[in-house]
This record gives C-alpha cells, sequence and structure tokens, in this order.
C-alpha cells in the first residue's frame, strides 16, 4: 500500500499556487488534511507549511489507479500529487483559502505513508488538554496556526541578524558549560566526570562573558543565545529560554536604547509590516510604580492610580487614619462605570485584593442619580468626599477602590487590580502596540529574608554617576544607598517586559565597592566573579547592552496566551516534556562513573 518517493520531487509548496499557474502541470508533497467522497469525486484538501491547495480525484478523468489509491486516503496520510492546475467551477470557491479560486485535477497520486487515529484535529481553535499537544508535538506543529508562529519566530531570528551585522555586531558565542555564579535564580548543574565533586552550571545568561568580550575590544557583541534557570514557572517562563543579547563598548544609555529602538522597529516592520513610532516614550521606575503599580506597566488603557493620603490622614475612618500615621499611604483607582457592580462582585474584587497581599479594600458607589453607597462614607465630611472625588475624577456611575497599606503593598495591589478589572471590563485594545522604556531604577532593594541590600537587576549594574562618589559613605550607612539610582532600562510592551539592560560598571575598584555594599566577601567575589574582576583591571571601557526576551517577542507576535505556544519543544508548568518524558531516572553506572549518589525520597521512588 506504500508508494516510493523514488525520485518524485515538488515543483511548489501547496500555499504557493495562484491563478497564475492555471495550465501547469505541478508536483505536490503534503499531508492530507481533509478528505470529501462527493458522489464518487474525491476531493482532498492537501497541506504542507506554505497552505492548502484543494486536489480533484475525478473517476471519469482521472487514472483508475489514482482513483482507487484516492479511495483509500485518510486524514493525515502522506501523498505525492502530480496532477495540472484548474480554475474551480464556479460557486465552488472558498474565500477562506488564498488557493481558493483553483484545485488541482490529479494525473498521479502516491500515498508515501499512513496515519494512526489522531489524539486531536490537526486544525486551529481545537480544545485539546496542553499536556496532550505537547506529548504529541509533531502533530500539534502541524496546525497552521502553530506552523505560523514557528515560521514567525524564524523570521524574527534572521531579522535580528540582518539588523545588528548591518549595524556592526560581531555574533560570538559563549560557553554553555560554565561555572554556577548563583545570584538570583538557581542554576542547573552538570557533573564533570573528568573533575570528580566538581560542576559546571548550564548559563543564566552570557553576563559575565559579554563583558569580557567587551574587553577583549569585540566592541559590538551579539548572539541568539540559550539561557538556562530552575524557577518556579509560569506561561511566560521556561528552564530554558531563549535571548537576544548584545553588549556594545564606549556607550551611554542613550547609544544603547537608539540601537534597540532600531531593532524592534526593524523586526515589526520587517516581520509584521507594523511600522511603529519612534522613539518610544519613557518614563521613570517611580513614575510606572505610582501611577500604574508596577514597572511593567501597560498604556493600552489608563486605570491610573491616584493617590489620597493627605485626605486620609485626616478622616475618622480608622483603617485610613492608622495607616497613614504608620507611613502608610492610600491609594485608589477609579472603575468608570463600575457603580453597576453587585456587592457579590466587589467582594469578589476584594478578594482578588487579599490574594496579592492586601488586608481588605474599601470602596465607595457614585450611583447615577448623584448619591453615595458605601459603609465607610459616614466616616468622611462632604468636604473630604468633594476632594475625594475630585483627585479620583470621580463622576455619577464611577466605582472607587481603595487600598490602604505599606507604599509597597498598596501599589503592587492596586497594580494587580489594574490589570484584572481591564481584562473583567474588557477594556484592552486590540491590535495595539504600546511600548514604554521604564529608566532610572533604584540600584538596590532591601530583603527581609537574607538581611541585606540586594541588587534591583544585577551586581554589575553601574549606579549613576554622581552616586558612584558616595559609595563609601553607603556602604557605612546603607540606608543612604536606598537613594541610589542604577543605569538601568527596561522595554516593555503591552504590559510585558520583553527586554533589559544597563550600562556596567567598567572599574574592578568601583566593582568591589558594590560588592562590599551588597554584603558580598572578597572571598565570595573572587570565588564566584573572579576571572570578571581580574578582565576589569586590564583595560576594559566603558560599555553596555541589553537582552531582549525572543519567546515573549515572538509570543507577543503571534497574540500568543504563552510562550509555550512559541517553542516548538517546550516544558510544562512542572518542567516536564511530555514529549521525551524528560527529567528522567538515569543509569546507575552512569551515576557511578560520575562519582554520584542519589537519595530519593520515598514519595518520589
Amino acid at each position: 500500500m506504500i508508494d516510493k518517493l523514488g525520485d518524485f520531487k515538488r515543483d511548489y509548496f501547496c500555499g504557493e499556487l495562484t491563478e497564475n499557474n492555471i495550465g501547469d502541470e505541478v508536483r505536490l508533497l503534503g499531508w492530507a488534511d481533509s478528505v470529501r467522497d462527493h458522489g464518487g469525486v474525491i476531493f482532498i484538501n492537501l497541506r504542507d507549511k506554505e497552505g492548502i491547495v484543494q486536489i480533484v480525484i475525478d473517476p471519469s478523468k482521472s487514472p483508475k489507479n489514482a482513483y482507487e489509491k484516492a479511495k483509500k486516503v485518510r486524514s493525515e496520510y502522506v501523498l505525492a500529487v502530480r496532477g495540472r492546475v484548474q480554475r474551480r467551477p464556479a460557486g465552488t470557491e472558498n474565500p477562506k483559502l488564498p488557493t481558493g479560486t483553483i484545485e488541482i485535477a490529479v494525473d498521479e497520486l502516491r500515498i508515501l505513508n499512513t496515519c494512526d487515529i489522531l489524539p486531536f484535529p490537526i486544525e486551529d481553535g481545537i480544545h485539546a488538554h496542553e499536556e496532550v499537544r505537547l506529548k504529541y508535538r509533531f502533530l500539534d506543529i502541524r496546525r497552521p496556526e502553530m506552523m505560523k508562529k514557528l515560521i514567525i519566530r524564524h523570521e524574527v531570528y534572521q531579522a535580528t541578524r540582518e539588523y545588528l551585522a548591518g549595524h556592526g555586531f560581531l555574533e560570538v558565542e559563549t560557553p554553555m558549560l560554565t561555572k554556577s555564579t548563583p545570584e538570583g535564580a538557581r542554576d542547573f548543574l552538570v557533573p564533570a566526570r573528568l573533575e570528580k565533586g566538581k560542576f559546571y552550571a548550564l548559563p543564566q545568561s552570557p553576563q559575565l562573558f559579554k563583558q569580557i568580550l567587551m574587553v577583549s575590544g569585540i566592541d559590538r557583541y551579539f548572539q541568539i543565545v540559550k539561557c538556562f534557570r530552575d524557577e518556579d514557572l509560569r506561561k511566560d517562563r521556561q528552564p530554558e529560554f531563549t535571548q537576544i543579547d548584545f553588549e556594545m563598548s564606549f556607550v551611554d544609555e542613550e547609544d544603547v536604547i537608539t540601537v534597540s529602538e532600531g531593532l524592534i522597529h526593524y523586526l515589526f516592520k520587517k516581520v509584521l509590516g507594523i511600522e511603529l513610532k519612534l522613539p518610544f516614550r519613557r518614563m521613570s521606575y517611580t513614575e510606572a510604580i505610582e501611577r500604574y503599580g508596577t514597572d511593567k506597566p501597560d498604556l493600552r488603557y489608563s486605570l491610573e492610580l491616584k493617590d489620597i493620603t493627605d485626605i486620609a490622614k485626616d478622616v475618622q475612618f480608622k483603617v485610613f487614619k492608622d495607616t497613614v500615621e504608620k507611613g502608610g499611604i492610600v491609594k485608589g483607582i477609579n472603575v468608570k462605570g463600575g457603580s453597576k457592580f453587585s456587592r457579590k462582585e466587589i467582594d469578589d474584587l476584594t478578594e482578588e485584593a487579599k490574594k496579592y497581599g492586601a488586608k481588605g479594600m474599601a470602596w465607595i458607589k457614585i450611583n447615577e442619580d448623584g448619591s453615595l453607597q458605601s459603609p465607610i462614607v459616614k466616616f468622611f465630611t462632604e468636604e473630604q468626599i468633594s476632594k475625594i472625588k475630585g483627585i479620583m475624577e470621580g463622576q455619577n456611575g464611577d466605582l472607587l477602590i481603595f487600598i490602604a497599606d505599606t507604599y509597597e503593598t498598596t501599589h503592587r495591589v492596586l497594580g494587580f487590580l489594574r490589570k484584572h478589572l481591564a481584562e473583567k471590563l474588557k477594556l484592552i485594545p486590540e491590535n495595539v502596540w504600546e511600548f514604554v522604556w521604564v529608566v532610572d531604577f533604584p540600584l538596590v532593594e532591601w530583603d527581609e529574608e537574607e538581611g541585606r541590600l540586594v541588587a534591583l537587576h544585577h551586581p554589575f549594574t553601574s549606579p549613576k554617576e554622581e552616586d558612584i562618589d558616595r559609595l563609601d559613605e553607603a556602604i557605612q550607612d546603607k540606608k543612604i544607598a536606598l537613594s541610589f539610582r542604577s543605569r538601568a532600562y527596561d522595554l516593555v510592551l503591552n504590559g510585558e517586559e520583553i527586554g533589559g539592560g544597563s550600562i556596567r560598571i567598567h572599574s574592578s575598584h568601583v566593582q568591589k565597592k558594590v560588592f562590599e555594599l551588597l554584603g558580598i566577601s572578597d572571598e565570595e567575589a573572587e570565588e564566584k566573579f573572579g576571572f570578571l574582576i581580574n578582565a576589569l583591571k586590564y583595560g576594559a571601557p566603558p560599555h553596555g547592552g541589553l537582552a531582549f526576551g525572543l519567546d515573549r517577542i515572538v509570543a507577543l507576535m503571534t497574540d500568543s496566551d504563552s510562550i509555550r505556544d512559541v517553542i516548538a519543544f517546550p516544558k510544562t508548568q512542572k518542567g516536564i516534556c511530555p514529549l521525551t518524558d524528560a527529567p528522567d531516572f538515569v543509569q546507575e553506572d552512569q551515576l557511578e562513573e560520575l562519582g554520584i549518589e542519589v537519595n530519593i525520597p520515598e514519595e518520589t521512588a
């Protein structure tokens, strides 16, 4: 039943054929997307990576051998077809297909392979469980929407190389097996067979190597690189992910931002045909937090945070008053048209606030007739209510919601509620691209668990030049460091951070002081980062760079819910590959050769 391919070669991909090919004899190869028998005439939609075209096997016109084979064809059989392109009869055109006005009258049909019963249909919009899709990823990728996403990913790769190579960047690979330098996420470790008891680590990023390349005189480096982080997963994280990584010598923030904007502009124009407006807007870290509750603001909708702390300190409502007296703040969001919310909906919103760390949520409804409805309104004077409505821009029909807590908690909770409300009220417009640079980040923050300062980005980020001279002072009084700003910058698109970078520390003297500020001893710094510190002593130029999350960019470009949809073979949220059943146990002799003994908890064994 199975035919040989032999010397059969395709002339076109299915989706490439047009009315200009009418009358041409063509050879096609692909899969049977669907099979229909209409009164003895068999219609097969033949599919390959470029699209679908209809082939027709008419017993009165096609060879008997071809017709007999066509009767055996089922979904996803692999076919070779030779025939002539003809116009479809009037009234049978399919406007949903680019090839919908033509079809192939078959003269030869070969069945190159059959297909077992499918676990899910090979079509768009299926509702199969994700683990089933990942187990049969080879089938999932055949679906047109998945194929298109991987094609777009490929085009992003190629366009990235075109742009950066065209701007003087050299593509240089950095090692996959390197030294463990734990600072943030856990490392994936690889045992070294030739050095018993020692381990390599898979790189969380090429950070140290790209800085060393700048010391090497490369001047402009880039690579599209795999990175690895052993952390808890979610929709926008994978244990292995891909970055567009680049670094430049003798630059400041403006130089890196200009190249970054140019690259993103080029990608959207080349891959999607979208002309982005440059330059992108900019916003300080403080402004982003205080207006939107996050350093990744989604600017496609409003719902800005409003501060009523000055009023709250004088009201009789104890929750507000006590919060302010303890150094906290009171802020809110005006939910336009929210007076229609039922009490249950408001209670549900309160529960959402609690999920994100709030103790509760206060609210005031402004009814359509102007009357107020709230359990707390009795604690406010008319003047105070009037001022709150003024600050919140409250009008009839609105719902005002408030969080009273510490600076950090209030902004975090309202940031999450803002996103939740935008989704609930369908305020997010489609096909809108809102880019914003977030700049002027704090250099450090206080980690309560570790009881020390930690770098907000990483310990190689340069402080603002005006803060470098105050490092000695800050080492003595850590509170001073909390006012320092870094030379870091993140690019945010539609509420998702798609890239981030900084101007680096190029002086070994300054780097040592920053380590000291972070509580990293000379011994620890030498053990973890000695090779970089040593390189900085040998004429390191001023340098900086940025890394874009390629997976996340492609997910946004393709309107995908998760980066897993734009990675050929991703892991689940538990870090498992259903296709290969990785990770898995290995044989005892492999472990013995590595000098490793594994103790497996009883509940896992």
